[in-house]
């Protein structure tokens, strides 16, 4: 028998009720327990001093959309020919032709994360970004019970309500379900409250039933805003740091910032650490912090590279290379901690390598549901590592694929990468070269080792191909 929410309710063996507290854009050296002096995360920190933090932890893409996929389906985008519409906007000349995955997001007959909680007698909630949407797609059409704010949208035009609504929309698709609000409200804010509400109303009324409830904030996307008090805060907290070399160096087609210095992307951090930690703080009021799983994560690496453009650029992930559009591990390594109370012990660090199609059967696992492998086809549970047991994949190698239609927004460029074991490889294609790193003596990925190591460059090289060809991947 499942038991639910509700104070004094029995507890089974295992924590049932989820979490899943998704950021959108946030880099690996984005919060305070990571390293950054400049960002304020006290409630991100504090998780970590309770749960179990990652440092291998990866996007399965890049950019929004395709690693979104993945979390929600445990499959490579690459089988569904992503990356989708939202991802470059084919701004490309006319010649350019479409990719197959350009025709839609996830599709109708796809088995989600959420299917799998709700067949397993979970009430699941979906609040935020969703940014998956086809017709019929959306998140109440794939197993959520409710939906807040989950629609076509990759990013609001303004975080203050009405966010994308009136003149300066044109044709933006509206955030649905936040068409009524007050003037100056905050959107990471007003996502806060519809989960609070969300976790009180379900917790009075189905005291027995678990609840996955999945947090999916726009922030911290563009665009740049935040509250004008927190700006305020940080612009002072600016005016005592010292940063030393140059402010960008070339990177691709386009250039990377070397520094954490822009005092609005500080306060939007800081606004979203406020959400976990309010949340966190209602979970406790109802009794059930101690009985729910959080998992902390992001979709993609933080906006550090800009390309064709003069695009202003929000932070910076050094140590790690370049970020968010690029295959470097600045593009696609992730902060991520796990609480599952009972289990992971508190204040440790994991080196297992995880990537975003893993959640799915890690999720079913931790909370004893049969795993769905059909659907999660290229995810693996990572309980393993969170019961600090023996790696079961020591050979495992996890890919990204990533095809534009021309140089990115960001600099990046077409390419297929492979990280198996300490060493990853990026093929780039279109320019029929490769680069090789070893990243457990070499995380800034500033040594190629393709010509030093001709035996590895060739294996992996070999896997990329059989890959690519396994998961009918779209190459430009």
């Amino acid at each position: 028998m499942l038991f639910g929410c509700g104070k004094g309710s029995k507890k089974s063996e295992k924590p049932f009720n989820v979490l899943y507290f998704l950021v959108d854009d946030m880099g690996w050296m984005d919060a305070n327990y990571q390293g950054s002096s400049f960002y304020e995360t006290p409630n991100i920190d504090q998780l970590a001093t309770e749960g179990m933090r990652f440092s291998n932890a990866y996007a399965t893409h890049p950019r929004c959309t395709p690693s979104r996929y993945s979390l929600i389906t445990g499959r490579y985008p690459a089988r569904a020919q992503m990356p989708g519409p939202g991802e470059g906007k084919l701004k490309a000349p006319g010649n350019i032709k479409l990719r197959p995955g350009d025709e839609g997001k996830l599709k109708a007959d796809e088995y989600t994360l959420a299917n799998a909680m709700k067949d397993g007698g979970y009430a699941t909630f979906f609040a935020g970004k969703w940014h998956l949407a086809t017709a019929g797609t959306l998140p109440q059409d794939v197993g959520f019970d409710v939906n807040i704010a989950g629609g076509h949208a990759g990013s609001p035009i303004s975080y203050f309500y009405p966010y994308n609504v009136g003149p300066q929309a044109g044709k933006k698709s509206p955030i649905e379900g936040l068409e009524k609000g007050e003037e100056g409200e905050y959107l990471t804010d007003r996502i806060t409250d519809e989960t609070i509400h969300f976790l009180e109303q379900h917790c009075t009324e189905y005291p027995e039933q678990p609840f996955l409830a999945y947090v999916s904030h726009y922030a911290i996307h563009e665009p740049l805003q935040a509250k004008e008090a927190y700006i305020k805060k940080f612009r002072e907290k600016l005016k005592t740091m010292k940063y030393d070399g140059p402010e960008f160096i070339p990177e691709g087609t386009g250039t990377t910032k070397m520094r954490q210095d822009d005092p609005v992307y500080a306060a939007m951090i800081y606004s979203m650490d406020e959400s976990l930690g309010r949340i966190t703080r209602t979970l406790e009021k109802l009794g059930q912090l101690d009985n729910t799983i959080i998992i902390f994560f992001s979709d993609n690496g933080g906006l550090s590279n800009r390309g064709f453009n003069p695009r202003r650029v929000a932070t910076s992930n050094i140590p790690l290379r370049a970020g968010k559009g690029h295959l470097y591990d600045g593009g696609v390594r992730e902060p991520m901690i796990v609480k599952w109370p009972g289990v992971t012990q508190p204040g440790t660090k994991s080196d297992a390598m995880v990537t975003g199609t893993d959640f799915f059967p890690t999720i079913l696992e931790m909370v004893n549901q049969p795993l769905k492998p059909k659907a999660h086809l290229d995810g693996q549970s990572f309980v393993w590592a969170l019961q600090n047991k023996s790696n079961p994949h020591e050979e495992r190698a996890i890919f990204w694929h990533s095809p534009v239609a021309r140089p990115h927004a960001t600099g990046d460029i077409n390419c297929t990468a492979v990280r198996k074991g300490r060493y990853k490889l990026i093929e780039f294609y279109d320019e029929h070269r490769a680069e090789l790193y070893d990243l457990e003596n070499d995380l800034e990925e500033a040594h190629d080792l393709s010509e030093q190591l001709p035996g590895v460059r060739d294996e992996l090289l070999t896997l990329i191909h059989d890959w690519r060809k396994d998961v009918h991947a779209w190459v430009k």
